[in-house]
């Protein structure tokens, strides 16, 4: 069974929405934690936060409640600053996830660029690894990405599927391919695979054609269903789309 880690980033931004700049959110609204507790009565096998270095939507007490609140695992997506792997460090989530981070995106576009970073991303992974936190990195689906991670010594790779999920007709199935290739590269290395970025109610049938997956990471499509039918039965339908 494949496990389902939800994304709750953008319970967040509709907070900041209305709250950004102030000081105190302990009255602010939606709660990002009790949307992640929300999601582990629908059936999410881990949360996934992002504590980006803008702040544009998790906040640092954020991570910290999650850290304490959750019966499942936390899966702490961070860039390769000095500054928040100095917090991952603190909080010990059990899953880190390296992303690449561009100030001027809406969220996360493209794998991070392990082959020209490998020398600046070795420290952060073991760091994370003495800390006791399995180390994961979101990559595109090429061979020399792939390659550099198991060179690196990280457990997991989180292929990206944005490509996959922003391509229609023969341009999504040659994706999917991609993706294909990728998952039974990074498992003759001895990596474990989950996927992520833009999966949907839709598209989510034909991820599941991706070998090996362990977990899908997904937020801003279980996000959307909530505004209709809240995030426990958001939750639920997709972990049962996955088998769950």
């Amino acid at each position: 069974m494949i496990k389902l880690g939800v994304n709750i980033d953008h319970v967040a931004t509709i907070r900041q929405a209305r709250y950004r700049g102030m000081p105190d959110l302990a009255n602010a609204e939606p709660d990002p934690v009790a949307a992640a507790l929300a999601a582990e009565r629908g059936g999410a096998s881990g949360i996934t936060a992002h504590l980006r270095a803008d702040r544009r939507h998790i906040q640092d007490a954020d991570i910290f409640r999650l850290r304490e609140a959750i019966a499942t695992k936390l899966n702490f997506e961070m860039g390769n600053t000095p500054e928040i792997i100095r917090i991952a460090l603190r909080v010990k989530p059990e899953d880190a996830c390296l992303v690449p981070e561009n100030r001027a995106e809406v969220t996360t576009e493209g794998g991070l660029d392990c082959v020209a970073n490998e020398a600046a991303l070795r420290e952060t992974v073991l760091a994370l690894q003495d800390a006791g936190t399995c180390v994961s990195l979101f990559i595109d689906p090429d061979p020399e990405q792939i390659e550099a991670a198991a060179r690196l010594g990280a457990e997991c790779v989180e292929l990206h599927t944005g490509a996959f999920a922003n391509a229609v007709g023969g341009a999504q199935d040659e994706e999917l391919l991609r993706l294909v290739a990728g998952a039974e590269l990074a498992d003759s290395f001895g990596l474990r695979v989950n996927a992520g970025h833009g999966i949907n109610y839709t598209n989510v049938a034909k991820t599941l054609r991706i070998p090996h997956l362990v977990e899908l990471n997904i937020g801003h499509s279980i996000v959307s269903r909530a505004v209709f039918v809240g995030i426990e039965q958001a939750t639920r339908e997709m972990a049962g789309l996955l088998g769950a």
